[in-house]
């Protein structure tokens, strides 16, 4: 389910409700505890957090003009998904959210590689996304992702 939208405003405009809402609130939890660096957009069909150009002038590997992407939020046609570079690419922080989201939720995450599904609006963590959210700075994330480019 792809929305085509100019803006993340005019992304969440086009779900319905409840879905809205709990998007509503994803967007405003990562916002609110995104580092300093970061830059909302739109980014793959989907509300990004890119690290602009300004910041890492080298772009995506895969596309120099494109920001560095860190994390996308998306409204897929069966669940909300929150796609986190960072938690794919550091074990650690992988690790970490594993060992929290009992503490969150009583059900088993429903995981990708970057990818978090969550099937049920209403067993979103907005606590432990909040708490990813933050864990990781953009200079952070620059780091990992230019030593992964090295591997």
């Amino acid at each position: 389910m792809k929305i085509e939208a100019n803006s993340p405003e005019e992304y969440i405009s086009k779900l319905n409700e409840p879905r809205k809402s709990a998007f509503s609130k994803l967007r405003n939890v990562i916002n609110e505890n995104l580092p300093t660096g970061f830059e909302e957009t739109m980014s793959y069909g989907m509300i990004g957090y890119v690290v602009p150009h300004t910041v890492y002038s080298a772009g995506y590997h895969c596309n120099p003009k494109l920001p560095l992407p860190f994390i996308n939020i998306a409204s897929q046609k069966n669940f909300v998904a929150l796609y986190h570079m960072g938690i794919y690419a550091n074990k650690e922080l992988m690790q970490w959210f594993l060992n929290d989201y009992p503490k969150h939720c009583s059900t088993k995450p429903d995981m990708g590689k970057s990818c978090i599904r969550f099937k049920k609006i209403e067993h979103i963590p907005y606590e432990l996304i909040a708490a990813l959210v933050a864990k990781m700075t953009c200079n952070d994330w620059i780091s990992l992702y230019e030593k992964q480019l090295k591997s």
